[in-house]
């Protein structure tokens, strides 16, 4: 009788095991090793080590972010054989080993390093740093005291470490000390009339605050723009990068005014150019007082009309002539740019048009109309304005 067959089924088993123990007893716990990532699961990614075996490292185990498919890593083997049959990895511990002696270093000398934030725990954060796990307290996460940590889950950050445990590989961090140095830094470099880029963080009534470095200033609201500014979101809007103007600095009181306007056109300065005397232009009346309305020629740009000049007639008062939003046709006066006062008049404007549309149709006026003997200047407006011209 021939020998009994074998089983090929389980010849194949027993040359998985053999090859299995003879590539485990080629690697051993807390060697690093290099491989690439060939699967993503819920709760960490498979790893194959070429020439050894498949490798799982767990999600608490990884510092890379967002790691994809056949990305290359590098960890440290924490366990031969776990129960899925893997060889367990972390690629935390392979970066904390090889950093841990820098970040001892740059402890010692002050640097600043960056943190992933990862859990809130009582107390505080438990961040990574190069690996390295990190403690931050609740109390040094920001300037103020955080109510909410979770929010700084998953947030990349700039810290300071403030202590060290050599002999656990732990490190205390802070990022209200980092933030605290960067202001110093920044307060170093303010200065009267610099002009420097900044980041509106918010708004009020009265004004935008601007992040310029790690210290924030304030662009009150007639500070805008030139014209008139009713509310700074007609300007900017939060998060909008802008160049700005150091106008004041109260180191004291740690208060930085800004200006956004004085890095734009002052109006005032084309004003005669662009405005000669005895010409005619469009504006909007803005503003109306007992003496006069006051009209807008360009944004930052108004001039007064006198009540003597607000129409052809007297008038009593000046809404008799002229309402605030109603664009009318003025005649330049007299530009004073050293006192910016631009003089303004309706009614002179009103009697070139009268003047000129009598010569086209062939009709002579006085330059002076005069009334007739007996007449009375009437109290409201005439229908025909040439009836009281003066």
């Amino acid at each position: 009788m021939n020998d009994i067959e074998k089983n090929p089924v389980s010849e194949a088993t027993e040359d998985f095991a053999s090859m299995f123990e003879e590539t485990i007893s080629k690697i051993h716990t807390g060697q690093v090793v290099k491989g690439v990532i060939v699967q993503i699961q819920d709760d960490g990614v498979v790893v194959s080590i070429p020439g050894k075996a498949d490798g799982f490292i767990k999600t608490s185990d990884l510092v890379t972010v967002d790691p994809k498919i056949d990305d290359t890593i590098e960890a440290e083997i924490i366990k031969l054989n776990d129960v899925d049959g893997y060889v367990q990895l972390s690629e935390r511990k392979a970066m904390a080993n090889k950093n841990w002696d820098k970040l001892v270093a740059e402890c010692e000398t002050g640097a600043c390093v960056e943190a992933v934030g990862r859990e809130a725990v009582n107390g505080g954060l438990i961040a990574d740093v190069q690996g390295v796990r990190a403690f931050i307290p609740a109390s040094h996460l920001a300037r103020r005291y955080v109510d909410n940590i979770s929010e700084f889950i998953g947030k990349t950050m700039q810290v300071k470490i403030i202590e060290i445990d050599k002999s656990k590989h732990r490190i205390v961090a802070s990022r209200r000390q980092f933030l605290a140095d960067e202001k110093k830094k920044a307060w170093e470099n303010i200065e009267e009339g610099k002009v420097v880029k900044g980041i509106v963080r918010r708004l009020t009534d009265f004004g935008a605050f601007v992040d310029i470095g790690g210290v924030d200033g304030l662009v009150h609201v007639t500070d805008m723009a030139w014209h008139r500014v009713k509310h700074p979101s007609e300007i900017v809007t939060p998060n909008e990068e802008v160049m700005v103007k150091i106008t004041k600095v109260d180191r004291e009181k740690e208060r930085i005014q800004l200006s956004l306007k004085e890095l734009q056109p002052q109006p005032w300065d084309t004003a005669e150019e662009k405005y000669p005397v005895g010409s005619i232009v469009e504006g909007k009346v803005v503003r109306t007082t007992t003496f006069g309305a006051f009209v807008e020629l360009e944004p930052g740009l108004d001039g007064l009309v006198h009540i003597s000049q607000c129409a052809l007639q007297r008038i009593q008062k000046v809404e008799d002539a002229v309402q605030t939003g109603q664009v009318v046709r003025v005649k330049v006066l007299k530009v004073d740019k050293e006192n910016k006062r631009i003089s303004l008049s309706i009614r002179e404007a009103l009697a070139e048009e009268v003047d000129y549309n009598a010569e086209v149709q062939g009709f002579e006026f006085d330059e002076e109309p005069v009334a007739e003997e007996g007449y009375e200047e009437p109290q409201e407006e005439a229908e025909n304005p040439l009836t009281d011209a003066e």
